[in-house]
């Protein structure tokens, strides 16, 4: 308990899955948690909970592939807190059907490479603007295995790639300036985000080239599994880490 006292820290996509589980548990370490998503409703489901457990939360609507929304989000977060200490970039969309590289479509292309890669380098570039006048801060990426392995279709790896690369820029330009970015990479994740995805509705090829390459015996990542590899990235426990891009698999792609 208080590994995030006294921080106050934005997290996108906190309407479910890996994000809510992160802003439920940032707000019992003791960080004030600005949570956003697209989709109202269970944005406030999320904040409710955690008003109830006792947190402070506030939650903000937020497009994050409109760089309009991203600016807004961070300067609701300053307008309520003060300061931003600590942003987590989870939110993100799958493509559809594992679509390989010669069957990529462009508006799949678009849509992905929109909200995953641009969207996250848009809240970056407000929150280290932010993180700069505040004197110090921890970017956290949710990139995925799929950006290191190439396991997946082509418009999601191309997005969870170029997260990986811009968190070692991001290392790279504010290194020696007390604002830290890593990035976590998970395998597969039990989160509504995937529930969808079957055998029958997947590319065949390269859904059994995926299974080449991975030992699909070993467990799947849970929410709470990745939010408590964010916490410790946003606490001042890894401070010295800097522009490290982790796989969180249990081993399934060794």
């Amino acid at each position: 308990m208080g590994r995030l006292d006294g921080k106050v820290a934005v997290i996108t996509g906190g309407n479910s899955g890996v994000g809510a589980a992160t802003a439920q548990l940032f707000a019992k370490e003791g960080a004030k948690v600005v949570i956003s998503a697209r989709r109202v409703a269970p944005l406030e489901e999320v904040a409710n909970k955690i008003r109830e457990a006792g947190g402070e939360v506030l939650a903000v609507a937020t497009d994050i592939s409109k760089p309009e929304d991203a600016k807004n989000l961070i300067e609701k977060a300053v307008e309520a807190y003060g300061k931003v200490d600590v942003l987590v970039n989870n939110a993100g969309v799958l493509d559809e059907g594992l679509k390989p590289i010669d069957r990529v479509v462009d508006e799949d292309l678009a849509r992905v490479l929109d909200i995953n890669a641009k969207g996250t380098m848009y809240c970056i570039r407000e929150a280290t603007n932010q993180m700069q006048k505040n004197g110090g801060g921890s970017v956290v990426n949710v990139a995925s295995v799929a950006g290191v392995m190439g396991c997946g279709g082509a418009a999601y790896v191309a997005s969870k790639a170029a997260i990986v690369g811009i968190t070692r820029h991001t290392a790279l330009r504010f290194a020696g300036k007390n604002i830290r970015c890593n990035a976590i990479c998970p395998g597969s994740i039990a989160t509504p985000m995937v529930a969808n995805m079957r055998p029958d509705n997947m590319d065949a090829d390269m859904y059994g080239a995926m299974g080449k390459h991975a030992d699909l015996r070993v467990p799947i990542c849970m929410p709470d599994d990745v939010a408590n590899i964010l916490l410790f990235f946003a606490s001042d426990e890894s401070r010295a880490i800097t522009g490290q891009a982790i796989v969180s698999d249990f081993g399934s792609t060794l």
